[in-house]
């Protein structure tokens, strides 16, 4: 965890540099200012570690594709659910020890710009919560590829490729230009990473805020119900040798 939190603030660093450097010099900066863009930046870099875009990948894999997960499905315990709940407790260990201390150095050394309402911290849980809901579903429907496929690393290589740059990693959802961001956001990786972001930092309040969280229920809803198709389908595909 230790290790984890340092290397968020070397890097948190790095883009914060990069990023005011970009706003000071730039008229507009996709509505940014110095205080935002450094939430932004500290904000990321704290999800970061409990969203699972750069994590190893689940055990689910290995299970599949040596047949122990004929076991898991002998279980009284729903397979999804189970997985969702370890990774539910997996990313709050993550967030306390790595995310907070993250957001505190940036401020401390940067100064972020926070809204100053109890409400809309409560939305900006709730948003984070659907995130890493979210982020996990995505993980779990691609790693149930392994069931029609012998190897999915270069699967997983490209979700994370597409996936940390349409979340709003690199730069901002927001300053992509108007096709890419509509091709974004017609993907759920927006509401992995930048909905809580635009949540918790304030750049989103009051009905705006409940349409994103709205969104991210959404996607919730529709990437479940997909890793449960392709859970079902895999489940009638699978073969154990001797039984």
């Amino acid at each position: 965890m230790f290790a984890g939190l340092f290397t968020n603030c070397v890097f948190g660093f790095v883009r914060a540099a990069v990023m005011l450097a970009a706003v000071r010099s730039a008229s507009d900066f996709g509505g940014y200012d110095e205080g935002t863009i450094g939430a932004y930046v500290w904000l990321s870099q704290a999800l970061l570690g409990a969203t699972q875009f750069m994590g190893p990948q689940i055990d689910l894999v290995d299970r599949i594709k040596s047949g122990d997960v004929a076991i898991d499905f002998l279980r009284p315990i729903d397979v999804q659910l189970g997985y969702l709940a370890t990774d539910m407790g997996r990313a709050a260990c993550t967030i306390l020890p790595r995310g907070v201390p993250s957001i505190a150095i940036g401020a401390a050394t940067f100064g972020l710009s926070m809204p100053d309402t109890p409400l809309a911290y409560l939305v900006g849980v709730i948003s984070v919560l659907l995130a890493v809901a979210l982020s996990f579903l995505c993980l779990f429907a691609v790693s149930l590829i392994g069931f029609w496929v012998v190897e999915i690393r270069g699967i997983r290589v490209l979700y994370q490729i597409v996936g940390t740059f349409m979340a709003g990693l690199f730069v901002p959802v927001h300053m992509f230009p108007d096709w890419l961001r509509v091709v974004a956001m017609s993907t759920p990786f927006p509401s992995i990473l930048q909905s809580p972001i635009d949540t918790l930092s304030g750049r989103a309040s009051g009905s705006e805020a409940l349409v994103i969280v709205a969104i991210q229920a959404f996607w919730v809803v529709v990437i479940g119900l997909l890793g449960r198709v392709l859970l079902r389908a895999g489940q009638r595909r699978l073969e154990v040798q001797g039984g």
